[in-house]
């Protein structure tokens, strides 16, 4: 008897092992859970930047609005800027010379318009990034801008795992037309 229920605890104590492991989130002095990190490792870049294009082009079909496509240029300049900001230890549309986001655009040889760029400095995914873009007029406005048919998607991200995010819309056409029934806004002095 006393061998079966040995048996018995052991095949216990194996099936139990077997089961998924929960571990609690670990708690910042807040009490919410702390971050984890997100790493992305060597060779995802490509990955990354299609999943975004996937993303931000289901969000502009189910506005309406065309697609877009990633560009070479537009990628570079959003690379360049990442890593920049990286270094400037901060999330900002300028570069460490000064340079505006339609100075780097016109370095990478981009020969259309910069429709806009959005920032992110973040332990996030792209994904939540995305999200949290789209809860902001600003960022919001960019990436659904009904111009934009090219997209720049890139990353930087530190030793520690922070990431630093740019993506850049711009246009290799010209805007869309107003239509008779969208009157057309003016700005002048009243």
């Amino acid at each position: 008897m006393k061998r079966l229920s040995l048996a018995v605890t052991a095949l216990a104590l194996l099936v139990s092992a077997c089961g998924p492991t929960v571990t609690e989130p670990r708690l910042g002095p807040d009490g919410k859970p702390l971050p984890q990190v997100y790493r992305l490792g060597f060779g995802e870049q490509s990955r990354v930047q299609f999943r975004m294009l996937d993303a931000v082009n289901a969000l502009r079909a189910s506005n309406g609005l065309t697609q877009v496509q990633l560009s070479a240029e537009l990628n570079a300049a959003a690379a360049t800027h990442s890593r920049d900001m990286a270094v400037q230890n901060r999330p900002w549309h300028f570069g460490s010379d000064g340079s505006s986001p339609v100075d780097r655009v016109r370095r990478v040889g981009y020969n259309g318009r910069l429709e806009g760029e959005a920032i992110s400095e973040t332990f996030e995914t792209e994904l939540e990034t995305l999200g949290a873009w789209m809860n902001e007029t600003a960022t919001r406005e960019v990436i659904l801008d009904p111009d934009a048919n090219d997209m720049g998607f890139d990353y930087f991200q530190e030793d520690g795992g922070k990431i630093w995010w740019t993506l850049v819309m711009g246009s290799q056409r010209a805007p869309q037309a107003v239509s008779e029934a969208t009157p057309a806004v003016t700005f002048g002095q009243g």
